[in-house]
């Protein structure tokens, strides 16, 4: 089995394609060498297929604490934590260095400096991070049109059909962008390569900081062993089903005929064992429209107040509809979403009128969804979303019924709600908002 994924690589065999990862200068096929000749570098990767494959997965190694170690050089060789720094602040990206201690993504943050004392502790700042996002985009949608943002530091290219442009592989071209990315943006990348977006994914992970997987031929072989877990989408509630079924390894559900999958696993079995094979038919897309819009805020402390409930509410709605505006959307539902101090999440969802981006509406609708969960409990998260999108062209058009028609009375009680229990100022800093 050929997997090209080395972070100092032996001697390259000679008999299979060999790139070096720091100055992407493919070697010469018959050498037989542990360093680049160009560079001196031992970072070669090879692999039988490295110059057929196109499919390119990109992700960024610790995101944000990669951005912030170049914004502040002070901070290069330090532990460096970045999430919340409250009581129940959780950890968005611990460097690589933090990570030595334990330390980990989506961990509570209290937790993580007791593992790593000495790791310095940064705020978010999400619109640097965008910014840099929106650099590396235009980096590689320079490179080929068909790119797929995935998340803020995770992205897919199709570079089929581009040698003639770059006068080189994609594997070279996939490698010159990590080094781009490296020395203009100060943030590392770990490339992916193989012959679909799943898999692309999957070779992206094993070699992770600054690493270049490959995976061609060899994909079902190399899946086989491994846990139904190494699938993107399979998570815990459905490793304990597939366990309960008899399948703990990939290559047990690979071996399933369709007619045995749909026995066995149900509607969905034939597409699971396709992708436990190694198959993925999907395209990189170059731009998918936003499904939903959401935000949210944990608590300091639980909250069973309705009045103080309510005031968190609005300014939720307050953000949900400046970032409706800003991605030119518009909403025409809202879903609610809250935690309770035993951590119960609870869910309500209800459809408007019509399309809207404007607080005072997304408020009113809002606050009917949560009067129906005041019960006593206290609750440590809520949150407010859409239920279904529509373009911003479509918002909150001019009710040409009677004045005093149901939806135009029901925006003026919401109005009047907030006045009487925000007063002007947050009224008018919504409307202010919507406006920008």
């Amino acid at each position: 089995m050929a997997v090209g994924a080395c972070r100092n690589d032996p001697l390259t065999s000679g008999s299979a394609p060999a790139l070096c990862r720091d100055c992407a200068s493919l070697l010469p096929r018959n050498a037989r060498v542990a360093r680049c000749p160009s560079c001196g570098s031992r970072r070669i990767v090879s692999h039988p297929d490295l110059e057929r494959l196109s499919i390119v997965h990109v992700d960024c190694d610790a995101f944000f604490a990669s951005v912030e170690k170049h914004r502040r050089p002070e901070l290069a060789g330090k532990p460096l934590l970045v999430g919340g720094t409250g009581d129940r602040g959780v950890v968005s990206t611990a460097c690589y260095i933090a990570r030595l201690s334990g330390a980990r993504s989506a961990m509570p943050m209290r937790q993580a400096r007791q593992l790593c004392p000495d790791a310095i502790v940064l705020e978010p700042d999400i619109a640097a991070y965008r910014a840099v996002a929106k650099t590396m985009r235009e980096m590689m949608s320079a490179l080929t049109p068909l790119v797929e943002a995935k998340s803020i530091d995770e992205a897919v290219l199709d570079l089929s059909g581009t040698m003639q442009l770059h006068g080189a592989p994609p594997c070279v071209v996939a490698a010159r962008l990590a080094l781009a990315v490296e020395q203009e943006l100060g943030v590392s990348i770990s490339v992916g390569l193989a012959e679909n977006p799943m898999m692309a994914k999957l070779a992206a992970e094993i070699d992770k900081p600054r690493g270049y997987g490959v995976i061609g031929a060899e994909a079902p072989e190399w899946l086989a062993p491994r846990s139904v877990r190494t699938l993107p989408g399979v998570g815990a509630a459905q490793e304990r089903a597939l366990g309960r079924a008899g399948f703990t390894t990939l290559g047990a559900i690979a071996a399933l005929s369709d007619h045995d999958a749909v026995r066995r696993l149900g509607p969905h079995g034939p597409s699971l064992a396709a992708r436990a094979r190694g198959e993925d038919a999907r395209r990189v897309t170059p731009s998918r429209p936003a499904k939903s819009v959401s935000v949210e805020t944990t608590f300091a402390t639980d909250i069973s107040a309705v009045a103080e409930l309510e005031r968190r509410l609005w300014l939720l709605c307050e953000r949900l509809g400046a970032r409706l505006r800003k991605g030119e959307l518009s909403a025409t539902g809202i879903s609610l979403k809250l935690r309770t101090s035993r951590f119960e999440t609870r869910t309500r969802a209800a459809q408007l009128f019509t399309p809207t981006i404007l607080p005072e509406r997304l408020f009113a609708l809002a606050r009917e969804l949560l009067t129906k969960e005041i019960d006593g409990s206290a609750y440590r998260l809520l949150g407010i979303g859409t239920n279904g999108l529509a373009p911003l062209a479509a918002a909150d058009p001019p009710d040409l019924a009677d004045p005093n028609s149901g939806r135009r009375a029901a925006m003026q009680n919401a109005i009047d709600s907030i006045r009487t229990r925000f007063g002007d100022t947050m009224l008018n800093r919504g409307r202010a908002l919507d406006r920008k």
